[in-house]
């Protein structure tokens, strides 16, 4: 297992997050709670189909909304994940799963380059998901993706259903970022030697 701990406390919120990635490939499980349900089904999809492990305590101003803590999780979850595959390598670099929920179908794409980018392309028919902010899946994946310097493309392809649109993005976004970060044999996947 490849695994990281990182702590970030501030006047919005106090996050302590334990990331193992499982070279095992067993399913994953969330231990613990960002406040907010939805996402925390959301961070349950991305750990067993992502594989991975995440132990999260977490608190944040929820009495204001749900915008900090969100956005913070997204910066400790990807600055975890950063740390947790090291100098990056000895993986697949690159990863795509294309996810269908019913009517919904979300793709995924990912570099594990060290250049951090997001195309996030999602459209939602009301503001909230149970307790989650629509607006703030794109918040969540853009922190994850500087944090951990990945090149992030996301889109929900079609569906209806805001509930599986969110939920095969989060899919998709887990299993080619299972993809990527799988380790293999072999030379650095980069003409320049390093991946940064």
């Amino acid at each position: 297992m490849r695994k990281s701990k990182i702590t970030r406390n501030t006047k919005e919120t106090q996050i302590t997050l334990s990331l193992s990635v499982l070279d095992s490939r067993d399913s994953g499980k969330l231990s613990g709670s960002c406040g907010v349900g939805f996402m925390d089904h959301m961070l349950s999809a991305l750990c067993v189909h992502g594989h991975m492990d995440i132990d999260l305590q977490m608190k944040g101003d929820l009495n204001v909304d749900d915008h900090h803590s969100i956005e913070d999780l997204g910066i400790v979850l990807g600055t975890a994940f950063s740390e947790a595959l090291g100098d990056k390598g000895a993986i697949n670099r690159y990863g795509c799963a294309y996810v269908p929920m019913d009517e919904s179908l979300s793709r995924c794409v990912v570099d594990i380059s060290g250049r951090p980018y997001l195309v996030f392309k999602a459209d939602f028919k009301y503001q909230f998901i149970g307790g989650l902010e629509c607006a703030m899946i794109r918040e969540f994946f853009y922190a994850f993706a500087v944090k951990s310097g990945i090149t992030l493309h996301l889109e929900n392809l079609y569906g209806e259903n805001d509930h599986h649109k969110a939920e095969s993005l989060f899919k998709a976004f887990a299993r080619a970022l299972c993809e990527a970060s799988a380790q293999r044999d072999g030379e650095i996947l980069s003409t320049k030697g390093k991946i940064d």
